[in-house]
């Protein structure tokens, strides 16, 4: 039984699952699952990478919206279903958006998508072409009409990540305010709406980090777990080395009723890349969480991430460990723990 208590989700026995190896030396209490990477290359005809991608419980089993590089070159959301969270089915066709006349409405690209279920419905946002690279939004209740929304934003954004609940009875978005290309800088961002249309409120969340691993930029990752102890946050923080970019995934917990107050950030990384599957890729030096699936009753954790734009993850944690690992190696500045209001 855990004592910090996971406020999301409920109970999922079936959480794709696998103890700590005993030989694991690392740190931090997040492992990786040894059957890695669960997609790999060219995994269907016409789709030559998966990654980037998210998870969400449906029926029984578990549903996820896909990034997948065509081979083309253009990235767009394709479907998977899976009955064990690791082994998957991807559906051919891309997802077929429409509007809310029913009719085709289809992204330019789409890429980076983020998947959370809110009430009676699921949500889909992504990043795509709005004049400018900026978040694309879309609605389903049963994975076969996904009805896009307005776009939240106006350019340049991406990283944009929905939380699981209203509060004070608002939706709430995190996001990377950016530029057109691959943004050298970013910080983390909350906006609210009343009804998924209109968006405001802007609060800033957290800063660039002083630590190496994330000095260049951050990004919301998975949507945020509700715990006993706030909104357990993983995401991605980015670094410049002489031979390029490194990501690598972060934890911080945020206020329950004011998600723009940062309460702990870990000063360390969770996950940074050292697998080959990591190290070799389109990308190399990637760690992207994404999704994460949780469990109320064993405080288990499943987290999704894109490996080296080539291949999606799996890793492991226990909300026990993982928040007080966060709070042990905290390090926040004023930035992280005021309101986000100047």
């Amino acid at each position: 039984m855990s004592n910090v208590k996971i406020l999301t989700g409920g109970s999922l026995p079936n959480i794709p699952w696998q103890e700590r190896p005993a030989n694991d030396r690392h740190d931090a209490p997040v492992w990786r699952y040894t059957e890695n990477p669960i997609i790999d290359r060219n995994p269907m005809p016409g789709i030559a990478r998966i990654f980037n991608s998210a998870v969400c419980p449906y029926e029984g089993g578990f549903v996820a919206v896909l990034r997948g590089e065509q081979v083309n070159g253009v990235p767009y959301i394709y479907l998977g279903w899976s009955r064990d969270g690791i082994h998957w089915e991807i559906e051919p066709e891309k997802i077929p958006f429409v509007d809310e006349k029913g009719e085709p409405f289809m992204p330019r690209y789409a890429y980076d998508p983020r998947l959370v279920k809110i009430e009676d419905a699921y949500y889909a946002v992504w990043c795509q072409d709005f004049y400018g690279a900026s978040i694309g939004m879309a609605k389903t209740t049963d994975f076969k009409t996904f009805t896009r929304l307005e776009n939240p934003f106006i350019p340049f954004n991406r990283n944009a990540v929905l939380f699981p609940r209203r509060v004070n009875g608002l939706y709430l978005m995190l996001s990377r305010p950016s530029d057109s290309g691959h943004t050298p800088f970013g910080d983390i961002f909350l906006s609210a709406s009343p009804d998924m249309t209109f968006w405001g409120k802007h609060r800033h969340v957290m800063s660039k980090g002083t630590k190496w691993w994330e000095s260049v930029k951050i990004g919301g990752g998975a949507a945020p777990i509700e715990t006993s102890e706030g909104w357990l946050l993983f995401y991605h923080g980015v670094s410049s080395t002489c031979n390029g970019l490194v990501y690598s995934i972060g934890g911080a917990i945020l206020d329950i009723d004011e998600p723009s107050r940062v309460l702990y950030r870990c000063e360390n990384f969770l996950l940074t890349p050292e697998e080959w599957y990591e190290e070799r890729g389109f990308v190399p030096g990637v760690c992207f969480p994404c999704a994460t699936l949780q469990d109320a009753d064993t405080g288990r954790i499943a987290i999704y991430y894109g490996a080296a734009d080539t291949y999606v993850g799996l890793a492991f944690t226990q909300v026990d460990e993982v928040v007080a690992y966060i709070k042990a190696h905290s390090v926040t500045c004023e930035a992280d723990t005021e309101l986000g209001i100047r």
